[in-house]
């Protein structure tokens, strides 16, 4: 079972003790039980997801675009994550779990812990990576993973809450963090009037991320394709436009243009231990 590998490393939702992961049923020290699902994830988000959470056709959608149109993208994460050698990896908002599957292939001896408010993103995520654990949960609310555990959070056009970031890293760890510039799917948002990305993203994102860690590189990816109306309608279904019942028609320009940020944790973050982790408002960047 892949939720072995999370052994020690998440915890209890409504007490934060240590989980024992040793059989169907995960259980902390004070008696709050929660069922492993037949898939192999772990619910421990406490309360049903929110409307808005991803749909198995969106992550189905997601899937087809990360293995073919941005197949570039997953490996640009890989390979800036494999640079810094963690042997814990938690992928905050994995969605199908590629993007932490990826890391994982680069990193043989490490493991991984997928969070996703999504149960049908659990669900998928379970399978992608024979070293990954697969758990529902809310990046907002704080990720169920023990304090100074991990060596390594990704956030991949995911939303962010720094606070819980820095709790849950070792002194030394890092964030990477992928975001799109604007230019990114500039042409097919501007034809069929996709949601907007949001102003000043640079900013907010070195404001939020202020006194917990610092910035190490930047690099930014861009690349333009010629995308087939399959493609070009996998990309509008596979984030937040879905809802909004908005579809391709037809091939289209598709320009990819993100930036990869690494930053290290802060020795002394200045937050203290236990503090009620800030959030950081954003949405699904996709």
């Amino acid at each position: 079972m892949s939720l072995d590998v999370a052994a020690g490393l998440l915890t209890c939702p409504s007490c934060r003790g240590v989980l024992d992961l040793a059989t169907l049923q995960a259980r902390c020290p004070a008696g709050h039980t929660f069922d492993v699902a037949r898939q192999g994830h772990l619910n421990l988000l406490g309360r049903p997801q929110p409307k808005n959470a991803d749909t198995g056709s969106m992550l189905l959608a997601r899937s087809r675009v990360l293995e073919g149109l941005y197949a570039d993208v997953v490996a640009l994460v890989a390979e800036t994550a494999a640079a810094l050698r963690p042997r814990v990896v938690v992928d905050a908002g994995a969605g199908t779990g590629q993007y932490l599957a990826a890391t994982l292939d680069a990193l043989p001896d490490a493991v991984g812990i997928a969070t996703d408010v999504s149960v049908a993103a659990a669900r998928r995520a379970a399978s992608a990576h024979p070293r990954l654990a697969s758990v529902v949960a809310d990046t907002w609310r704080g990720l169920p993973v023990a304090d100074r555990s991990a060596d390594l959070v990704l956030c991949v056009f995911a939303p962010r809450n720094p606070a819980d970031f820095s709790r849950l890293l070792a002194p030394g760890g890092h964030l990477v963090v992928v975001t799109p510039e604007p230019g990114h799917l500039e042409t097919v948002r501007a034809t069929y009037g996709l949601l907007d990305l949001g102003p000043d993203k640079g900013r907010r994102l070195r404001q939020s991320l202020s006194g917990l860690f610092e910035p190490l590189s930047s690099s930014r990816f861009t690349r333009t394709l010629d995308a087939s109306a399959e493609e070009v309608r996998d990309v509008v279904a596979m984030g937040p436009n879905a809802f909004h019942g908005m579809q391709a028609t037809g091939p289209a320009r598709l320009e990819i243009d993100v930036r990869c940020r690494t930053y290290r944790r802060l020795q002394h973050a200045a937050h203290g231990e236990g503090d009620l982790p800030k959030r950081e408002d954003g949405q699904d960047e996709r």
